[in-house]
């Protein structure tokens, strides 16, 4: 009878007053909804809607339609593409947002089809000026002070809308552990390293926008965003052999990346219907230098050693065009998108001895990748009955790879990626299930070599890598739970063809496998099953403006290892993760905890397996005050628990045909709190 009763609860969907659903059956959060939590910004909004996991999208995947997340901005998505969602969310103010609609991503044409949930943010009309503010200083466990700071306006003058942002933050990580070698399988010899890492980055990024939006189908929209991205590390160590001080090391790195991007987008109405033309342009340099050095105790100079010298020069152009139209009950989209990709890199690794340099030859370690590729797509959806819907897509994706330098390829590669799906509204419940071919992209870095100094690994380059494939499976549900509660539950089935992940390289001249890198495996299979509540506990529990909120998902994965040919995870997959949130708003004042975690995950190299994960789960809280509904003081805590991670690295002879490792690292990582003190203001 108990557990009845709180079904019963649980299920009593009845609506809160600032949220409704609306004829075409989309959840609607009005600005009130959100006044508990006085946020500043669109992106503090986004991230208050019951049962709604924010995706920020893919910065780095080449191509416009494939980087889309699962947020739209007046039923269109921005036009730019190096900048996260949650980045163009935080410049809007609150102030501006008239309300958040949540639906299924079929609604809002191919880049959307098949998300179960898409959250489209309708702005006001208002004139005038508005903007955010946003300041924080953090302090480390070693006393160091981080600042960060960002700045935003928004001026809307009729038809148009200019908008401005400035942001500096500096990043640090500064961590202390031991790595512990051990020979095996007689553990007779033992070194200790002692290390202490201090990481530092500033980050600087500004942007400018301009949009002219007379109706859904005519506008304009501009975008150009520079970002200056410099970090180094400097990790000096001490190094013991049974309890004796042998040697001292220092590792260091200094990167410096710049990128500049320029987008926009025009639509027009054509021929019932709309046309929509997306033009984007990326560029990005990347400069690297890293050094290890080994310090005999003896000698107080560096007498041996590695440095590596690495740049990149990364440039995009995209074009896409897409015409919609809603006739005889089917909403149609007719498009085609062009990009051209290239990639030029430049890696130089040494050996070092006193003042001698010697230059170490790796597979590929200077070449140029370009790409040239087009797609083509149509997606037609309607709806069968007042509470089921069915959609239907098909892409064409033809590319054309050149690689060139150390190794030469040319190869042409097309894929069809026919989708469909089906929605559907009964008892309270609205559920999904999708069917889909894709095929995923290709990381340029992968067709050439790189070098990690700090774990002496070596990735040779692929020139012969081409696309996994998959045929994906996903039924997903979710429902209203508690008045504004909600419930989400998803589990799928993929079967993955020419599964990337890391593979043998022989030598060209003598066919000894030397190197492994990125490549292709045989076929694989993974399971997914997700889990999101979010719960308001005034009526479950009594506590007044408390809310909880939980997110859990497993990822099965199995592929033929080559080594040992057994099945085996795809390499860095974690099997579960998880987060959970509490918060409680009193009015002027609010808090909350939250902790998260994964099961770790592992990488199957040539003569290594390579496992991390975090020693305990992170915890963060925090408590706020918001003198007025404009502003917030925080003061927070991150990593409460100082927890750190650990990792296992066991080494085989020659490579993992072995059957029993021949090395044994150990390495921990203990990581501390960081306390913040952070101002939000907004204005207009």
């Amino acid at each position: 009878m108990m557990l009845a009763a709180c079904a019963v609860i649980l299920l009593d969907a009845r609506p809160s007053i600032a949220q409704a659903q609306d004829a075409e059956g989309r959840l609607v959060y009005d600005r009130a909804f959100f006044d508990t939590f006085s946020p500043s910004n669109a992106q503090q909004m986004v991230e208050r809607l019951p049962g709604f996991v924010l995706e920020g999208g893919d910065t780095e995947v080449r191509g416009f339609g494939q980087a889309a997340g699962n947020v739209i901005i007046n039923g269109q998505r921005p036009s730019s593409k190096s900048e996260t969602l949650q980045t163009v969310l935080a410049r809007i103010p609150a102030s501006r947002v008239l309300r958040i609609e949540i639906s299924s991503g079929n609604a809002f044409g191919s880049d959307y089809a098949g998300k179960p949930q898409v959250a489209n943010v309708i702005l006001t009309e208002e004139g005038g000026l508005a903007g955010n503010f946003d300041a924080r200083l953090s302090r480390e466990f070693t006393g160091r002070l981080l600042p960060r700071g960002s700045a935003s306006a928004v001026l809307r003058t009729g038809a148009s809308t200019f908008n401005g942002s400035i942001s500096f933050q500096k990043f640090s990580l500064t961590d202390r552990g031991h790595d512990e070698i051990v020979d095996m399988p007689d553990s007779g010899t033992t070194l200790r390293r002692e290390v202490f890492n201090r990481n530092t980055e500033p980050y600087t990024t500004a942007s400018l926008g301009w949009a002219h939006e007379e109706a859904a189908d005519r506008s304009i929209h501009v975008n150009g965003r520079v970002t200056s991205d410099k970090w180094t590390i400097h990790q000096p160590s001490t190094l013991h052999a049974n309890g004796s001080h042998i040697e001292d090391g220092l590792y260091t790195e200094d990167h410096l990346w710049h990128t500049w991007e320029l987008s926009g987008d025009i639509t027009r109405p054509l021929a019932g219907g709309a046309i929509k033309l997306n033009l984007l342009a990326t560029h990005r340099h990347r400069r690297n230098d890293d050094y290890f050095f080994v310090v005999p105790l003896e000698n107080a100079t560096p007498t041996t050693g590695l440095y590596s010298k690495f740049d990149d020069w990364r440039a995009e152009r995209v074009g896409r065009l897409a015409w919609t139209r809603t006739t005889g009950g089917w909403a149609l989209e007719l498009g085609m998108e062009g990009a051209y990709n290239r990639l030029r890199s430049d890696l130089n690794l040494y050996e070092l001895a006193g003042d001698d340099r010697t230059r170490v030859d790796l597979p590929i370690d200077q070449a140029v990748v370009e790409e040239y590729r087009g797609e083509a797509f149509v997606n037609a959806g309607r709806n069968l009955a007042s509470n089921l819907r069915l959609d239907l897509g098909l892409n064409y994706e033809a590319s054309r790879l050149i690689v060139s330098g150390d190794a030469t390829a040319r190869r042409v590669l097309h894929y069809w990626k026919p989708k469909v799906s089906l929605d559907w509204t009964s008892g309270g419940w609205h559920t999904q299930l999708s069917v889909k071919h894709s095929v995923a992209q290709l990381n340029f870095s992968d067709f050439v070599s790189a070098a990690s100094l700090n774990t002496a690994q070596i990735d040779g380059g692929n020139e012969e890598l081409v696309p996994q494939r998959k045929w994906e499976l996903l039924l997903s549900a979710d429902r209203t739970l508690l008045g504004d509660g909600r419930i989400k539950l998803e589990v799928g089935h993929q079967r993955v063809t020419q599964v990337q992940d890391r593979v043998p390289i022989r030598d060209k001249t003598t066919g000894e496998i030397e190197f492994d890198a990125p490549g292709n495996l045989g076929d694989g299979t993974q399971w997914i099953a997700r889990a999101n509540l979010d719960l308001p506990l005034s009526r479950l529990a009594g506590i007044k403006g408390g809310r909880l909120s939980f997110n859990g998902s497993y990822l099965g994965t199995s592929v033929e290892d080559p080594y040992t040919l057994l099945d085996r995870p795809f390499s860095g997959t974690s099997r579960f993760t998880y987060t959970v949130d509490f918060r409680q708003d009193l009015g002027v004042f609010a808090w909350g905890v939250g902790l998260s975690g994964n099961s770790g995950s592992t990488f199957y190299r040539l003569a290594e397996t390579d496992n991390s994960q975090a020693i305990s789960p992170k915890v963060n809280a925090f408590a706020e005050y918001r003198p007025s509904t404009r502003s917030t003081l925080t003061l927070g805590i991150e990593n409460v628990t100082n927890g750190g991670s650990k990792r296992w690295r066991y080494f085989y002879t020659p490579d993992r045909t072995s059957a029993t490792p021949s090395r044994r690292e150990y390495r921990e990582r203990s990581s501390h709190a960081l306390v913040y003190l952070s101002i939000k203001h907004s204005f207009g």
